[in-house]
């Protein structure tokens, strides 16, 4: 619903509950801030291959210093285009409400930085997060800093998944839930996971779809394969 644009996308928001929204849109940055009487949802909007915005966000892979670590500096600017409107916001609506954050691709990216702000934060504790095909943040100093309980799920190969490569001492946050070639979410050994990995790559062949990490990051399969879970 976070790639909808605001007049659509307030009707889903409504029959999933929530009956206020706020859509934040600043030079490109995006999300939407989704409450009703018991929680608050922060959902950021991903990578839209059309957007110039988007795309140098993700290029801008050098890591910045930031107070708890090291951080990409495109996901950072991105989240600082934001902020100041998140904080604002939550500062009005939160009042004990639980706040859960999201996010996929780019969003889950931000929404992984968001949720190591607000640990900061003197009124915001964050509940959950959880990011769909989000690419690796900051360095190990920086992920190990963020407290917040955090699912982190990827579907099968998913390239976005891969970036920034662990060379350049990127490393992911969270606990990964895999979702394997078939679509169901399993906890697997390093081992089992490159066998899947490969089942994966060779259907893809089969079915003469050159770009399986692509083919795997679209956020449709991603609600396909978790709409059931009850993680």
């Amino acid at each position: 619903i976070a790639y909808l644009p605001n007049n659509i996308a307030k009707h889903e928001f409504r029959q999933l509950g929530y009956t206020q929204q706020h859509y934040i849109d600043n030079l490109g940055a995006q999300c939407y801030i989704i409450w009703n009487k018991i929680e608050v949802v922060i959902a950021f909007r991903g990578t839209e291959p059309d957007k110039w915005n988007d795309i140098k966000a993700d290029l801008r892979a050098w890591l910045v210093p930031s107070p708890c670590g090291r951080i990409h500096k495109g996901f950072d600017i991105e989240l600082t285009k934001l902020w100041p409107e998140i904080n604002n916001k939550l500062a009005f609506i939160l009042r004990k409400k639980k706040l859960y954050i999201t996010g996929h691709s780019l969003g889950g990216a931000v929404a992984t930085l968001c949720a190591s702000r607000m640990m900061h934060h003197p009124s915001a504790a964050v509940d959950f997060l959880c990011t769909f095909g989000s690419p690796r943040v900051g360095n190990r100093k920086q992920v190990n800093s963020i407290t917040t309980t955090h699912h982190r799920y990827v579907n099968n190969n998913d390239v976005v998944t891969s970036v920034p490569p662990a060379l350049l001492t990127y490393k992911h946050h969270g606990e990964m839930k895999y979702i394997n070639h078939y679509g169901n979410v399993r906890d697997l050994t390093l081992w089992q996971r490159i066998k899947d990995q490969f089942r994966g790559r060779l259907a893809a062949l089969k079915k003469k779809v050159p770009f399986d990490g692509v083919y795997d990051h679209d956020i449709k399969y991603y609600i396909r394969y978790t709409s059931d879970t009850t993680d």
